[in-house]
């Protein structure tokens, strides 16, 4: 198997919900155990750009997201904003990866300046803190020299800035075309096996000209 086997997963309240869905569902069908960990905002966001709704309660949605992605039992290990005791909070417990899809440019922020106020900037803090990889994964329009302050520091911490920012060099059809371009670049990055964009070269246009 290669890539790592257990991954953080935290979706924020930015624009991009179905970029994290349908990472959970690639990374479920790769069969990766997934720490699961999204805030009340990103709930919001969900709910007014898909048509799925999570339950409040921890256990609750991870009964729900094992059965919408078909996990296996286990698989997907759903944790509250404040559960200091979950393993992406301490380094000894933390799996080897963790991805911010979509994120937020107030968790960027916290993030970079380590405010560890829940769950989710404290297990980006530890990841960062053991150099493991660590994607944020933004979705903002235009930046403002705040956020690209912030992005310039978590680069250079270790972080991968990936933007939600799809191309089209593959032609997309749909709007899920637009969605796996960007969560086949986050599989790329985390050496997971995807077969939903290929990699440059591999397809190419020959001119008759």
């Amino acid at each position: 198997m290669s890539g790592p086997e257990r991954i953080t997963l935290a979706m924020t309240g930015a624009s991009g919900a179905q970029y994290g869905l349908r990472l959970l569902d690639c990374l479920v069908q790769e069969d990766r155990e997934v720490h699961f960990l999204i805030s009340k905002a990103a709930q919001l966001v969900m709910a007014t750009e898909t048509d799925v709704v999570l339950p409040a309660k921890p256990q609750a949605m991870q009964a729900f997201l094992s059965e919408y992605t078909g996990a296996a039992a286990g698989q997907i290990r759903v944790f509250a904003k404040e559960d200091w005791m979950a393993p992406p909070a301490s380094g000894s417990g933390a799996p080897t990866a963790m991805v911010v899809v979509p994120c937020s440019t107030g968790t960027l922020s916290a993030i970079a300046t380590g405010a560890c106020n829940n769950l989710i900037e404290r297990a980006a803090d530890v990841t960062l803190k053991e150099r493991r990889q660590l994607i944020l994964v933004p979705r903002e329009a235009p930046y403002s020299s705040i956020h690209l302050e912030n992005m310039l520091k978590l680069s250079n911490l270790g972080a991968v800035i990936l933007p939600a920012s799809p191309g089209f060099y593959h032609q997309p059809q749909t709007l899920d075309d637009l969605v796996d371009f960007v969560v086949a670049r986050i599989l790329n990055l985390l050496q997971i096996p995807q077969d939903m964009l290929p990699r440059w070269g591999e397809h190419h246009f020959v001119s008759d000209e």
